[in-house]
């Protein structure tokens, strides 16, 4: 059977031998370490704000500024400086002789190597896995000959902040062995904790001095140093805030207490194991191209860092790897990050829908603060649904002047993608009970704000959507955006499939839903006339569907002649006066993006439309390349997918998206994008798809791939799927409890439990 192979440890590792300075924002996220409930940029042990040096930690949401209302940056307990008779050395040294910054994907661990001519130091750190609160270090200095190390070690609360300061007050404490740093939050007096421990040679250190200030707290330690006796440092941080417990003090001390008892070495073989477990799920394996097969790990272990799995929270746009955008979901989650869960651990899938569920009033509150009813989700989605998107997001960079966008009112697609969502969820796991008890609310409650929101053309005997901002987001207040209309028009037909559905098995439940968002039988009739008269356009002679009304009449132009147009370089194209706003040139993928959550549409049409809208897209949106991608593999442009994939996988690595836009600070890691490689992977390069409990396979790999292999899981049952140049071969798990019925190239077999089905790849 299937085993996932993880000797080719190389395959898992990401380094650089040398320090830029200019690319301290990028590579402090691309290197960085977490577990969901926590990230840690991977900057230098002795990194501060300065160097970009962050702990942002999940479900600490507040203002600052009276603005932004975002996650965290903690305070740093796990700062470490080391003097050697009294010369700095740390990454940032200028004498350094060996460089070396390293994160290993296969466990998550951030290690460093710098050594000059008196010393070598190698540290490890990490965010446990199996302990969601505790960070981890290990801290080697090999003298090269003797001398005196003076090391300040402890927790550094003077951070990096991008819209101000979160907290009101710090307190330092020493708890026996522990430093404890306590803060509040200033918005909502939220108390956060910090404790710290540093062991020297598996003792509690002893200081020289403690020097704390209003935010920072270290220990001041003098150690001699014998050439070549290696001198072992472990640190341990816990961290905890009064949305986790009620007693987060406690809690952290006990956490740190614990740490200590077991000591590194354990601490990480305990992590280790949980992280060997979740590749056994979520790797892909790639033969033929190192390169490919790093770069995909590198993304899948950024979708699984950023995504909370401890409680119903979610997975930021910019994860948990700075304050970007908030901490907080958009579309994104639904589109981008889950299905990779879908496929292979849909408990997660699940727990991504239930925190829109929980969100639900927020959505509710929204719809009713815009005069609308129903459920329209928050463009930008904290812990509690609110709208956290402000009016103005951009400025305009040449006069200064804010720019009023409409992501928060006129995006609505929001809302009928997390249906589109909820009902994929039911379709690939047979879960009703969570689609009658939970989805067909939320489903229900997404119907009635589509009915309210739309409008009826009399005259065309026509539902229309207007004042629109797509996918698309170069051209906002448009009309009839496909993209729109057309998941509209799907969640509201599905919607009455769940309503039948309850109607049938649970009537009961049905009538106390109903009742509970006042849908009576005429809105019932009118949801049916909506899916019969949704207006959705259809193409022209030349195949070709316009996106939104009077698109076609836009000046025909392509993205890098509005380069050329721009006076500043950080200029925002889009609505209202941007330069992209009066022309045909998109923001990201919007119809064809279409063409990827919806399997409709025949190769001839994804073809026309592929054609036109490729040279068009400027793909100002790392969500953008990964959707070219897939649909360019399902229409055999295969080399375009390939160029579109590693375009999507380096978004980070070779930070080729701005950081920057209008203004406002974007950068971080782009979790969406991670989220979409799986999707490149399995939808475009496998040419997997699923329909009507059948899985279809239509495989089309890069020119030097040899094979590619991964797990999928289908209504409680594990396929192993194994995909070369000569053949495709499934692999039922012998646990398995249905017979699956799989489709390659129009030939339909059915695959039992433990069975082997081997066919060739045509």
């Amino acid at each position: 059977m299937f085993e996932n192979n993880l000797n080719s440890e190389a395959l898992f590792d990401l380094y650089e031998t040398g320090y830029d300075p200019e690319q301290a924002v990028t590579t402090g996220s691309n290197y960085m370490f977490g577990n969901g409930y926590m990230g840690y940029r991977g900057t230098h042990p002795d990194a501060t704000k300065e160097h970009f040096a962050a702990c942002i930690v999940s479900d600490t949401y507040d203002t600052a500024d009276g603005k932004w209302n975002e996650l965290c940056n903690v305070p740093n307990g796990l700062f470490i400086s080391l003097s050697i008779n009294n010369n700095q050395l740390s990454g940032f040294s200028e004498d350094l002789n060996h460089y070396k910054r390293q994160i290993k994907l296969d466990t998550a661990t951030l290690c460093n190597e710098f050594e000059n001519d008196q010393v070598k130091v190698q540290v490890e750190r990490f965010a446990s896995l199996d302990q969601l609160h505790l960070l981890a270090m290990k801290y080697v200095i090999t003298p090269k000959n003797q001398g005196d190390a003076n090391l300040v070690s402890g927790i550094d609360g003077d951070v990096w902040s991008i819209n101000g300061e979160h907290f009101q007050e710090f307190r330092v404490s020493k708890e026996a062995d522990a430093l404890l740093m306590h803060t509040v939050t200033k918005e909502l007096g939220t108390d956060i904790y910090v404790a710290e421990c540093t062991l020297i040679d598996g003792v509690p250190g002893t200081a020289d001095s403690l020097e704390s200030n209003e935010k920072q707290a270290f220990r001041k330690l003098s150690i001699k140093l014998s050439e070549g006796e290696p001198l072992i440092i472990e640190k341990f941080v816990a961290i905890y805030s009064g949305n986790d417990t009620e007693d987060p003090k406690s809690a952290a001390l006990q956490d740190l207490h614990e740490a200590i008892q077991q000591g590194y070495q354990s601490a990480h073989d305990r992590h280790s194991l949980k992280w060997s477990e979740l590749w056994n799920s979520y790797d892909i394996q790639i033969q033929g191209n190192d390169r490919d097969q790093t770069l995909t790990r590198f993304n899948l272990y950024h979708n699984i860092i950023h995504t909370p799995t401890h409680a119903l929270l979610p997975v930021g746009a910019r994860g948990l790897s700075c304050q970007a955008y908030q901490g907080a979901a958009f579309w994104d989650q639904e589109i981008f990050n889950l299905p990779m869960y879908l496929y292979t651990n849909p408990a997660i899938a699940k727990n991504i829908l239930m925190y829109r569920y929980q969100t639900l009033e927020g959505a509710r509150g929204k719809a009713r603060k815009l005069g609308y009813r129903g459920a329209f989700y928050a463009w930008i989605s904290g812990k509690t649904g609110a709208e956290l998107c402000p009016d103005f997001f951009f400025k305009d960079v040449i006069s200064g002047r804010k720019i009023r966008n409409h992501f928060n009112c006129w995006q609505i697609h929001v809302s009928p993608d997390i249906a589109y969502t909820i009902w994929r969820y039911y379709e690939v796991t047979g879960d009703k009970q969570f689609l009658q008890q939970y989805g067909a609310e939320m489903m229900l409650d997404i119907s009635l704000f589509l009915m309210s929101r739309s409008f009826y053309n009399v005259d065309k005997q026509r539902y229309e959507f207007i004042r629109l901002l797509g996918p698309d987001e170069y051209h906002e207040n448009v009309d009839n955006n496909v993209f729109t209309n057309y998941q509209a028009r799907y969640v509201i037909e599905k919607t009455l499939d769940v309503v039948g559905q309850l109607k049938a098995e649970r009537p009961d439940h049905l009538q106390q839903v109903l009742e509970k968002l006042d849908v009576s039988e005429e809105v019932l009739s009118t949801f049916e006339d909506m899916v019969r008269k949704i207006y959705v356009k259809v193409p022209n002679n030349d195949g070709v569907i316009e996106q939104f009304d009077g698109y076609f009449d836009l000046e025909d132009v392509r993205p890098e002649i509005l380069k050329g147009r721009l006076i500043d370089k950080s200029e925002y194209w889009g609505w209202p006066n941007g330069v992209a706003v009066h022309t045909q040139v998109l923001k990201q993928a919007d119809l064809i993006q279409l063409f990827v959550l919806h399997d409709d549409f025949d190769q001839e049409l994804l073809k026309t439309n592929f054609d036109y809208y490729e040279p068009r897209t400027e793909h100002g949106s790392s969500l953008s390349p990964a959707m070219y991608s897939i649909i360019a593999s399902k229409i055999g442009y295969r080399d375009m997918a390939y160029k579109y994939f590693v375009k999507s996988c380096t978004v980070d690595l070779y930070n080729t998206n701005k950081a920057v836009s209008g203004g406002t600070f974007i950068g971080g890691i782009h979790t969406a994008s991670c989220g979409a490689v799986w999707q490149m992977l399995v939808f475009g390069f496998a040419g997997f798809s699923e329909h009507h409990d059948t899985l279809y396979f239509k495989p089309s790999l890069p020119k030097d791939w040899h094979q590619i292999r991964f797990k999928l899981h289908h209504r409680l049952n594990f396929v192993h799927v194994t995909i070369d140049r000569e053949q495709i071969v499934l692999e039922s798990a012998p646990e398995n409890k249905d017979a699956l019925s799989i489709d390659i190239a129009g030939n339909t077999r059915t695959l039992e439990p433990g069975q082997r089905l081997t066919t060739v790849n045509h």
